[in-house]
């Protein structure tokens, strides 16, 4: 600690006193200022992790979809099951209720 006082008192105390409030000028300016700051750094990584998670989400629901669709065109019960309840086909003389 001693050294940094020395700094500061020293024969160059001028300089070190100009280079720590420019340092910290700057630093204010990034972390507040316009433009291209850390708060926008901050912002812009919150934006990518939700649009990444958005992307899981969909990717999910792709799935479930592919799923479905693979199931309703190789099994005969399921693809009955589905235009009976999406579209109320019916079997010729078979009688159809429609409640809401």
């Amino acid at each position: 600690m001693g050294k940094i006082k020395d700094i500061f008192r020293g024969q160059h105390r001028h300089f070190a006193w100009f280079a720590l409030i420019v340092t910290g000028i700057f630093l204010v300016l990034w972390l507040v200022g316009s433009g291209n700051t850390f708060i926008n750094w901050a912002k812009a990584g919150a934006e990518i992790r939700h649009q990444e998670k958005l992307i899981r989400e969909y990717e999910d629901q792709n799935e479930e979809m592919d799923r479905r669709i693979r199931m309703i065109r190789t099994d005969k019960d399921t693809l009955e099951k589905f235009a009976r309840e999406q579209f109320n086909f019916a079997v010729p003389g078979e009688d159809v209720y429609i409640v809401d």
